[in-house]
């Protein structure tokens, strides 16, 4: 979904945190305003960094009437304080001036967060830090909107990867009432195919929105500007909710797991940066409140894996076996440029490791050497040294990609290794090795991603993938601690997903 937005990552920094209140170049970043062109389905947002004048469309495919809604200006206002943010890093100034904006009680809260904690990432990797960030201006909003909530129809934004795939597949078997939707955004006059294809197995509807970034912040380093990650989930969390107050539909459902609120690295203030901060249960939270605030009654919005492990979203996956010649979640299918996008899996970056990791105790190694055309990450050994970087034993930082934590790939590499179609691979045994020798005995509840588990010979369920077999989640793997992962296939930890829309596992 980042690439879709045209939001890119930084150079690499050091470890050690700025001093407090050091910003960009930047003087000051304005909110001018926003404006809607119904008949053309057009939301334009408006900024300025230091005079520099940016504007962003955003175009949502629904009927004009539509737009003429209270509720409809509420759901835009949210995607005009969001999307700000694009613009905002280019300078990085101490100053945020919100002018004639409506702001409620709570909304400073959301921003504050929003750029401290949403641009972490970037501050950290470009030496800044953003706690001090000012922000002036604003005025005070009237009543919040009313909006008739139409019955269940889930809206799902889908990137055509497993955790949206996973969550489209659980919503259609709860069986709510309108059908199951999927939300695109693309960039406007392109698409992905690595999403069309996916969403295209899926055989539900679509709705589609795209995302217009003002030309100038794509030149960013010919302008010399500051460059990174920002928020992207987040903001296309935002522009979903708007799509959904036009179109009809109750819930805005993510595909954000439990692991996605786990952070990078910790900083000296007690602080964590997460290159997932946008899909991490805390901004779930302030969205949720601000929708709260914002409309009578207030759409859906939740992550309908939060409760779960990545292992267990693998495991969901694997039974779905019509989309292993569909799916792609490789950073190369993402290249804004076409003429360097992938129509495959490249087979060697920081996603394609960690997916092939995840899959590999649920799917036959035959299936996954198809995925990857016979170039499967786990059978090269000059990947070792990503794959140490993914299993915390390499000393290096946590990738800044969306992939799982420690304790889940440690215990997925250990369940692969136990496949008797993984028997003798020299890479996995040396793998397994050293996470054995980093964790030792006594660190088994810590490639097992927790405690209390011990004794389960619970079998996954993977007999949806032609062929696969089952594989015990208690198992002896004859080098270190026995690994016990059925702690990673329960719920844990908070959710806010509603009891109608809820899978079986979580109700049980």
């Amino acid at each position: 979904m980042s690439a879709a937005a045209g939001e890119t990552s930084g150079a690499a920094g050091g470890t050690s945190g700025p001093a407090a209140g050091t910003f960009g170049p930047a003087r000051a970043f304005s909110y001018l305003g926003w404006e809607v062109d119904p008949d053309a389905g057009a939301l334009v947002c408006r900024y300025d960094l230091d005079g520099q004048r940016f504007s962003e469309r955003i175009v949502v495919h629904a009927e004009p009437a539509a737009w003429s809604s209270p509720a409809a200006a509420e759901a835009a206002r949210l995607v005009f304080l969001l999307a700000g943010v694009s613009y905002y890093k280019a300078g990085a100034p101490p100053v945020v001036d919100l002018g004639p904006t409506p702001l409620r009680h709570g909304d400073l809260d959301l921003l504050r967060a929003w750029y401290r904690d949403g641009l972490g990432e970037l501050a950290h990797r470009n030496g800044l830090d953003l706690g001090g960030l000012r922000f002036e201006g604003g005025t005070e909003a009237g009543p919040p909107a009313g909006w008739e909530p139409p019955g269940e129809r889930p809206l799902v934004p889908f990137g055509g990867g497993i955790d949206s795939i996973v969550t489209v597949e659980g919503l259609r078997e709860r069986g709510p009432a309108g059908g199951v939707s999927l939300f695109v955004l693309s960039r406007e006059g392109d698409r992905f195919a690595a999403i069309e294809e996916a969403a295209a197995a899926t055989g539900l509807p679509v709705a589609r929105a795209e995302r217009a970034l003002d030309p100038e912040i794509l030149r960013s380093g010919e302008r010399g500007w500051i460059n990174g990650h920002v928020p992207v989930t987040g903001i296309v969390s935002a522009i979903a909710l708007l799509s959904a107050v036009l179109r009809g539909h109750d819930s805005v459902v993510m595909s954000n797991e439990r692991s996605a609120s786990s952070g990078n690295l910790d900083l000296p203030d007690g602080r964590s940066v997460n290159h997932q901060w946008s899909k991490g249960w805390d901004l779930e939270e302030l969205l949720r409140a601000h929708l709260a605030r914002s409309f009578v009654p207030a759409p859906g919005y939740f992550s309908w894996l939060r409760p779960w492990s990545e292992l267990w979203v693998a495991r969901r996956f694997a039974g779905l076996g019509r989309y292993l010649g569909s799916f792609r979640s490789c950073n190369r299918a993402f290249a804004l440029d076409p003429a360097r996008r992938l129509d495959h899996w490249c087979g060697r970056c920081d996603k394609c490791c960690f997916i092939d990791l995840v899959l590999a105790p649920f799917v036959p190694a035959g299936e996954l050497a198809r995925v990857w055309g016979g170039h499967e990450p786990l059978c090269d050994p000059s990947l070792a040294p990503t794959f140490r970087t993914l299993l915390g034993t390499s000393g290096a930082t946590k990738p800044w990609e969306c992939v799982g934590d420690v304790s889940e790939c440690r215990a997925a590499l250990r369940l692969a290794a136990s496949r008797p179609d993984r028997a003798g691979s020299p890479l996995l045994a040396e793998l397994v090795a050293e996470v054995a020798g980093e964790v030792g005995v006594a660190g088994a509840a810590e490639v097992a991603g927790g405690a209390g588990a011990a004794g389960s010979a619970e079998v996954a369920g993977a007999t949806g993938v032609a062929g696969a077999a089952g594989v015990a989640l208690a198992v002896e793997t004859g080098s270190g601690p026995a690994v016990d992962a059925s702690w990673l296939m329960r719920p844990h930890g908070p959710h806010a997903v509603p009891e109608r829309y809820a899978p079986s596992d979580l109700l049980d």
